[in-house]
């Protein structure tokens, strides 16, 4: 399974992790100097979450970042699931 949210699309993003060494200026130091740079993947914060669906009465299970959840809650769960399924999702 992807790491991707259903909801608002989010998927991995990928970045630096930089090792520094060395002891700030404002510590009297001569500064801090970058010794490594690694890639690094920032992922999103998914849940498998269960939702009461009351327009065909049962439960529905999606796979949603945390943000997303906020978003139901404002837009609500019948707006996102006729989203989800316009662009051919299986709810």
């Amino acid at each position: 399974m992807s790491k991707r949210c259903q909801v608002t699309g989010k998927v991995p993003v990928t970045g630096n992790r930089y090792t520094i060494r060395g002891i700030a200026k404002k510590k009297k130091g001569i500064g801090l100097k970058v010794t490594g740079i690694k890639r690094r993947r920032f992922l999103p914060n998914l849940v498998k979450k269960r939702f009461w669906f009351a327009d065909e009465n049962r439960f529905i299970t999606i796979r949603l970042s945390t943000s997303a959840m906020r978003t139901i809650d404002k837009v609500g769960l019948s707006t996102i699931v006729r989203e989800l399924r316009a662009s051919g999702e299986k709810v």
